[in-house]
């Protein structure tokens, strides 16, 4: 499977046979989305601008905007109930977790979560093996809760998402507070906007985090 990182929270997944899925499409945030992108699902973590623009993604997508059980062609979606905030969803409503089975690897998008890492979501949420995970904190988990969460889940991979960057107009940290907290082997700046993995690519002896390259407008 691939997964092309297109900023902010908004990645394109693919499995093998071409079923695709964009996540968390957006808009208004200080740069756009590349044109003619075409999906067969969408899912969208929360209703927020710089998270909903499902309107913007061709192909007549379905979109998955709730918690629950969904099925593509080699894929299956489940939608996970959290928080945006750790009040309860009391500053900023809920927060859809989505999990996504493909090509035998399970990849978890943590959308915008906000609230602590309690036992009882972790067990929601395991087995992953790429974890997709906010990291800028503000309006989500900063670097330091992002970790516990990559601690306790003990992915193979992890991406971050939702930081600062140049271009970016949200008051966020960037990613190298999250970055600073791992050791430089267990780093990598990918400097590419794909990546492609199959479950025999990936070990358990050691987590990777990988800073991908947004795409860029062509």
């Amino acid at each position: 499977m691939k997964i092309q990182y297109l900023g902010h929270s908004c990645f394109r997944l693919v499995e093998s046979t071409g079923t695709s899925i964009i996540t968390d499409p957006y808009k208004g945030i200080g740069y756009e989305l590349p044109k003619g992108l075409t999906a067969d699902a969408v899912t969208i973590s929360h209703g927020h601008a710089d998270h909903n623009n499902a309107a913007t993604v061709g192909g007549h997508p379905k979109v998955i905007d709730k918690e629950g059980f969904y099925q593509l062609p080699g894929v299956e979606i489940t939608g996970i109930r959290s928080y945006h905030d750790d009040r309860g969803g009391r500053l900023r409503g809920e927060n859809i977790i989505y999990k996504f089975a493909m090509d035998g690897l399970e990849i978890c998008h943590l959308g915008d979560l906000g609230e602590e890492c309690s036992s009882e979501l972790i067990e929601m949420l395991l087995p992953v093996n790429i974890l997709l995970i906010p990291v800028g904190g503000n309006y989500t988990i900063d670097a330091e809760r992002a970790k516990e969460y990559v601690d306790r889940m003990m992915p193979e991979i992890v991406i971050p998402m939702h930081y600062k960057t140049r271009s970016l107009n949200l008051d966020i940290d960037k990613a190298d507070a999250f970055l600073d907290l791992f050791d430089d082997e267990e780093t990598e700046i990918a400097g590419r906007d794909v990546l492609e993995f199959s479950r025999d690519d990936l070990t358990e002896e050691k987590t990777k985090v990988i800073l991908m390259e947004r795409t860029k407008i062509r």
